[in-house]
């Protein structure tokens, strides 16, 4: 049965996605007799080579160093170089406490520890795409990503249904929310340093990051077809801007620059931000939201935790021009159009942003 969420929160975003509900990949990767080609065909991906795989090192940026007048302008001058030019960066000393760190590493470890019919308890019901399960199945034929997913609204504290706020482990849902306080405080630092380099108006920002939704990744190893699965099929963000922590040290995120798929290293001490399709449209082009994949380990398993920072879903993202020469090159759309248009669609790389674009 399809899922299609109205709204429970009220606000919106819940409603404009759905799914086909499939089979747990992690159960799935347990049972190792199960492993057949027959039923790993729906995950085995013909266009997995579509690059070659090449070495780089994602830009570092120094909240500490941009907080600090007297290496301002040359922090800025390096986050300006890393959104021009990767789209990606690493931000070290971020700020947010180690306890906090570790407290929701920990628990989101727990939590996929937990058994199936546990985790169950909190899966995707009829209606909403938050939850435990699966996200962007639209066919019963499509190919599937190597992977599972627990979703929830974090951010304005009224979007929040605690329904799906797990219980287990105990700690689980206080980590979720002093995580979540946090990355709000440091989500205001790096947009309010973005729009500087920009020459933007920070109040013109101050909307267009306000939503936080998690999505917790769990990647399970498949050690018989690790080279021809995909843990996470290419695409770029539909948010504002995204934060990502890294669970464990297991590699597999990769972008796409100059046509090649560069792997980014785990660093232990930074969030990996990257640009979404919001600050794209918003930024008229200058910053672009780049397309990104993840890989799969033979052997281990890899968790993450994504934070999408996105705008208020009944307001308007409009390109915003530096020069009265410079060409605008993005239709003034509304947020829950776009929202619309990237959640009912299977995740293709840059697609859903190609309706945006002027002709």
């Amino acid at each position: 049965m399809e899922t299609e969420a109205p709204s429970r929160t009220g606000n919106g975003w819940t409603r404009v996605g759905k799914t086909l509900p499939v089979r747990n990949v992690q159960a799935l990767a347990a049972c190792t007799d199960e492993l057949t080609a027959e039923c790993l065909e729906r995950y085995i991906r013909p266009d997995r080579d579509d690059g070659e795989v090449l070495s780089g090192e994602v830009p570092a940026i120094d909240l500490r160093r941009l907080l600090s007048p007297d290496h301002l302008e040359e922090e800025a001058a390096r986050l300006r170089s890393a959104c021009e030019d990767w789209g990606f960066f690493q931000l070290v000393n971020h700020g947010i406490p180690d306890e906090i760190i570790a407290n929701i590493k920990r628990d989101i470890q727990e939590f996929f520890k937990l058994p199936l019919e546990v985790k169950n308890v909190y899966a995707q019901r009829p209606g909403d795409i938050q939850g435990y399960g699966q996200a962007f199945v639209l066919s019963e034929d499509q190919k599937l990503d190597w992977s599972d997913l627990f979703a929830i609204y974090a951010q304005p504290p009224e979007a929040r249904d605690l329904s799906y706020w797990p219980t287990h482990p105990q700690t689980l849902r206080k980590s979720i929310e002093d995580y979540s306080s946090e990355l709000m405080q440091v989500a205001h630092y790096v947009v309010t340093f973005i729009a500087k380099t920009l020459h933007i108006d920070t109040e013109l920002m101050a909307d267009k990051y306000v939503g936080q939704a998690f999505r917790m990744n769990y990647y399970p190893p498949c050690m018989s077809m690790a080279e021809k699965v995909l843990g996470f099929s290419p695409h770029s963000d539909g948010s504002f801007v995204t934060l990502l922590l890294q669970v464990n040290p297991v590699e597999g995120l990769q972008i796409r620059r100059h046509d090649a798929w560069i792997p980014v290293k785990p660093h232990p001490k930074a969030l990996l931000v990257n640009v979404g399709d919001f600050l794209e449209i918003m930024s008229n082009g200058a910053y672009k939201s780049v397309e990104h994949r993840v890989t799969i380990n033979a052997n281990q398993e890899r968790l993450s935790i994504s934070a999408f920072h996105f705008p208020l879903f009944d307001g308007t993202i409009s390109p915003v021009t530096r020069t009265p020469e410079e060409k605008v090159l993005y239709k003034t759309m509304k947020v829950k159009e776009y929202a619309e248009l990237y959640m009912s669609n299977k995740l293709d790389g840059k697609r859903t942003l190609d309706h945006a674009k002027l002709l």
